[in-house]
């Protein structure tokens, strides 16, 4: 035996045991910045967004980015499989003197480590030693529970995904795409269905529960992106965010206490995921007094009791203070339509009127580094 060889071989296997544990048995987030997982989601984003910001705008860049998460589930499954081949190839390798025919090179033992990982058995190699076939046996365990995992996990991320995208969905009816809160609000009134706001609110306030839960467990869920144009969890969140901040502050006669309560648990998954991702807040999303006064009016015009603006705009400020700008850099970082919202001059994104003319695309760029 080749202890040296031995010991290096088992490392490999252990960091990539290692890794497959924290990223899919941990239901929550895990230290260190090395593991495989994390740094592949780094350093994939990173590039992967790079190449939509030279794909042109619209639908066509949209796409791209959304092949970004499926496309590293399978990155990683292979990722981790090979380092199991290479760190199983290396403990054949160390007592290569158990194998028949012995292998002459690492490469053939590294095929007959890939052989048993893979389950394949063609039996051009045998296993004759006690400790060959143990370590034959593990890989074959290995390999085959790897597989496992990664496909529950993908079912599982399917599963949180489509749980997250209908409300998202839902919501383009009441406040159009991107949504915006004014529209949201201006629907319902116009509809006669604003006595249904506290219902929706604690529709969201489930919601926004459920999202802190399953992505700041599994993180790579933030990179799955809606399948429908102009639509964004990140920008969902924003207007409903931002339409009970309107509601809690400064529309009178519609019960505030729901719409308190879905902004706290909005504002807790904005600050913990914005954590994560190791995110500051974005100095572009705060609101300003004209603006707000033109929201106000136009509420006011739509049949809503406002109240006076010396009253409701400082409140209204810090309403918005916990979670605006971090969501506006989490929308930066995964590059949603949340930073293409636009509006009068002066108007939040997420105060924009779906109907007002479209902005410049958002800037592909990271304000600070993430993960």
């Amino acid at each position: 035996m080749e202890p040296l060889i031995f010991v290096a071989g088992l490392a490999l296997i252990g960091a990539v045991a290692w890794d497959v544990f924290q990223t899919i048995v941990v239901p929550r987030p895990t230290p260190g910045r090395f593991r495989l997982a994390i740094v592949l989601t780094r350093v994939g984003w990173r590039g992967w967004r790079a190449v939509g910001r030279r794909a042109g705008g619209g639908l066509a860049r949209d796409r791209l980015l959304g092949m970004f998460a499926p496309a590293l589930v399978v990155v990683l499954l292979a990722t981790w499989l090979v380092v199991l081949v290479a760190g199983y190839g290396l403990v054949l390798w160390s007592i290569r003197g158990q194998l028949r025919p012995e292998p002459t090179d690492l490469g053939t033992t590294a095929y007959f480590a890939g052989t048993s990982v893979l389950t394949l058995g063609f039996g051009d190699v045998v296993a004759v030693g006690p400790l060959a076939r143990l370590v034959s046996l593990t890989a074959a365990a290995a390999g085959l529970g790897t597989v496992a995992l990664v496909i529950t996990y993908l079912f599982s991320l399917f599963g949180s995904y489509q749980r997250r995208e209908i409300l998202v969905v839902a919501l383009q009816a009441r406040a159009g795409a991107p949504p915006s809160a004014v529209a949201l609000l201006e629907k319902h009134a116009r509809l006669g269905i604003v006595a249904e706001l506290p219902s929706l609110f604690r529709e969201w306030e489930r919601w926004s529960a459920e999202v802190l839960d399953s992505h700041v467990a599994y993180p790579l869920l933030g990179f799955f992106r809606s399948s429908h144009d102009d639509l964004s969890w990140v920008s969902a969140l924003g207007a409903m965010l931002d339409a009970a901040s309107l509601v809690e502050t400064t529309i009178e006669g519609v019960p505030p206490g729901q719409a308190h309560l879905m902004g706290l648990v909005g504002s807790h998954l904005v600050e913990d995921l914005s954590n994560f991702l190791s995110l500051g807040a974005h100095d572009g999303a705060a609101v300003d007094r004209a603006a707000f006064e033109e929201v106000r009016a136009r509420l006011e015009a739509a049949g809503y009791s406002v109240r006076p603006v010396a009253a409701a705009w400082p409140a209204f400020e810090a309403a918005r203070e916990p979670y605006a700008g971090r969501l506006q850099a989490m929308a930066d970082y995964w590059a949603t339509p949340a930073s293409a919202w636009s509006g009068r001059s002066g108007l939040s994104p997420s105060l924009a009127h779906p109907d007002d003319e479209p902005a410049r695309d958002p800037v592909l760029v990271d304000r600070r580094p993430g993960p």
